[in-house]
């Protein structure tokens, strides 16, 4: 494994790039043609968490540019989940249903292991928790583990699979965007829309069901949409190109990044768009557009944090790193991912009260806790928390 940090200039050429840290292109495998990109934005209010993605792009240019809209996208999510953590993020270039192996995860592993701890990993799109034990075995800087390995560590309650928290976190999100918008607080009887039904848009639908509401979904993969609707007991399949103009309360994007665009935004037909799914809008003036077009849009990051909240509380665990005091329980990390539909709840008010679009609003509220270059106190009220501490 071999890796050299690629040059400002030569980064300032991409349009991602937003004063990242590092970018370091690691070289991986047997003859080292496996190229993998680790990018930390910002680690002003703690080391850079952000998972490792394995994704068979086109070329390093496209790779080079997600690694940065992710890692940025990352400092913006755990500064609004309230984490004392900064972003970063990992991509490796490749298939992984072909190209993946246990050497290339230790790989891996090596390149996190040479940040020194200011870069922190876990799962991504492409990588599970097999992979983490894999590059456990060369860095202590990576989390997401499963249980099994944690046991008689004193933690294991705090790791595993955390798609079912991403998904928890998504749910109070739209309902306090529903609250926001029709002012109940009931789903029942509404329709919710979602696109992709991998492993967080599943456990989401399964909680929608149970509050009653009319489940509309979409994949690429047929096999898995079928299997979904069977597991949830009923829901109606629609083709992925037809999910946009489903008339639906609520879309919920749990898939890739980059659905909501110029030729997408057009055909929605929902209200309210709160979904799982990581870079949601093409470009930042989309959140302009459907302001425009009188739909409501819940910033990605904001809703989807759950998961990040998983995984960093095994990492404060893990490594001591806890400024803010937080009990290190899986009750009191339940406890924070449900705080997420407080958070939508804040930003929302705030772009109402500003008169801005909401990601706008919420990339003002991160900035707020991540630009003065300190770690928030121990039981601070950051803005955007609704008047209630961190720690309860």
């Amino acid at each position: 494994m071999i890796f050299t940090d690629l040059a400002k200039g030569v980064l300032e050429q991409n349009t991602s790039f937003d004063n990242h840290e590092t970018v370091r292109r690691v070289l991986m495998g047997p003859n080292e043609d496996v190229v993998g990109l680790v990018a930390v934005h910002n680690s002003n209010l703690g080391p850079a968490l952000g998972g490792c993605r394995f994704y068979p792009y086109t070329d390093e240019g496209l790779a080079l540019t997600d690694v940065l809209r992710l890692s940025r996208g990352m400092t913006y999510k755990n500064a609004m989940a309230g984490l004392p953590l900064g972003g970063g993020k990992a991509v490796i270039i490749g298939n992984p249903k072909r190209d993946k192996n246990e050497a290339l995860m230790e790989d891996m592993g090596e390149a996190v292991e040479s940040f020194d701890g200011k870069y922190v990993t876990a799962e991504d799109s492409g990588t599970g928790e097999e992979d983490m034990v894999a590059m456990a075995k060369k860095t202590e800087h990576v989390t997401g583990l499963p249980p099994e390995f944690l046991r008689g560590k004193d933690f294991g309650e705090l790791g595993g699979n955390p798609s079912p928290l991403t998904a928890l976190g998504c749910y109070r999100g739209i309902r306090a965007a529903v609250h926001h918008r029709f002012g109940g607080d009931a789903l029942m009887g509404l329709k919710v829309a979602v696109q992709g039904i991998g492993a967080v848009g599943l456990e989401l639908c399964k909680l929608l069901r149970q509050d009653g509401v009319e489940i509309f979904i979409t994949d690429v993969d047929e096999t898995r949409l079928k299997a979904a609707k069977e597991e949830m007991g009923g829901g109606h399949i629609v083709a992925p190109d037809e999910i946009y103009e489903v008339e639906a309360e609520v879309f919920a994007p749990c898939a890739m990044g980059g659905i909501l665009n110029d030729e997408t935004i057009p055909k929605l037909k929902a209200h309210i768009v709160a979904g799982a799914a990581n870079n949601q809008l093409l470009k930042s003036h989309h959140d302009i557009q459907l302001m425009d077009r009188n739909i409501l849009y819940v910033p990605d990051y904001v809703i989807n944090a759950g998961g990040v909240i998983c995984v960093g509380y095994e990492y404060f665990r893990k490594s001591g790193h806890n400024p803010l005091d937080f009990d290190i329980s899986r009750e009191s990390m339940v406890a924070h991912v449900e705080r997420i539909g407080q958070n939508v709840t804040d930003v929302l008010g705030y772009a109402t009260a500003h008169h801005l679009g909401t990601g706008e609003a919420a990339d003002r509220l991160a900035e707020e806790k991540f630009m003065g270059g300190r770690p928030l106190e121990v039981g601070q009220m950051p803005p955007g928390f609704g008047g209630k501490t961190l720690v309860q």
